[in-house]
């Protein structure tokens, strides 16, 4: 049910809408495909079967998500309105901001799926405009999960799913390990190099770990 605020104003009519606690998340794990209620269970963690039912009710209902049948019509799966779908820039400014004003590394058994890994990863290069000298191409390989490929066009950073041909370095780590580096300051950033199982030409290498602010650093390469 929309929330009503009591007064006129359409940030809180958007809010009463897709506001509530999981809704942005149930939008967020939707924009890049659809997917079944067993998917969002996994990706959102801690919600139970009966907030989810009844989250994506109310989004179906204000034509935000809509339900849709499978190849052998006994699934059922969610995917994005065109409305929904249009929620993508408040999700890219929520994970900017997130990035800025509220990293922190992983708490003790909290979960990092190797989307939100990378996800988190090429928002932060392209939000601090980090630039090289020519087109790169990273691969990370994640312990836990689907490898994903890290390309620099020359302008702007993109993450796809797979591993990539003769890429220019390749990193072996968990998504928890590589989140955390990416959260804590430049100095503990250095401590954690070392830990890093990294394979490239040293001069690639050597450009990596600048990228992130670590330089002369010992890595351990394979």
């Amino acid at each position: 049910m929309e929330r009503i605020y009591g007064y006129y104003c359409p940030v809180a009519h958007a809010l009463g809408v897709v506001g509530d606690k999981w809704s942005l998340l149930i939008v967020r794990d939707l924009l890049k495909e659809p997917k079944r209620f067993s998917d969002l269970m996994t990706h959102l963690g801690n919600i139970t079967p009966k907030w989810l039912t009844l989250r994506l009710r109310q989004l179906e209902k204000a034509g935000v998500v809509e339900r849709i049948k499978g190849q052998d019509r006994r699934e059922a799966w969610y995917k994005l309105t065109p409305a929904g779908q249009e929620l993508n820039p408040v999700i890219e400014s929520l994970w900017s901001w997130g990035l800025r004003f509220a990293m922190r590394s992983p708490l003790p058994g909290e979960v990092v799926h190797p989307e939100m890994a990378i996800k988190t990863l090429t928002t932060s290069l392209n939000h601090r405009k980090k630039k090289l000298p020519q087109p790169r191409n990273w691969l990370l390989k994640f312990t836990n999960g689907a490898p994903f490929s890290l390309s620099y066009d020359g302008d702007a950073w993109i993450a796809t799913e797979g591993e990539s041909e003769n890429p220019d370095v390749t990193v072996e780590i968990s998504p928890e390990a590589w989140t955390t580096f990416l959260a804590v300051k430049k100095e503990e950033r250095k401590k954690l190099s070392h830990s890093l199982h990294i394979s490239g030409a040293s001069e690639r290498i050597a450009e990596f770990m600048q990228t992130f602010g670590v330089r002369d650093q010992k890595i351990q390469t394979r």
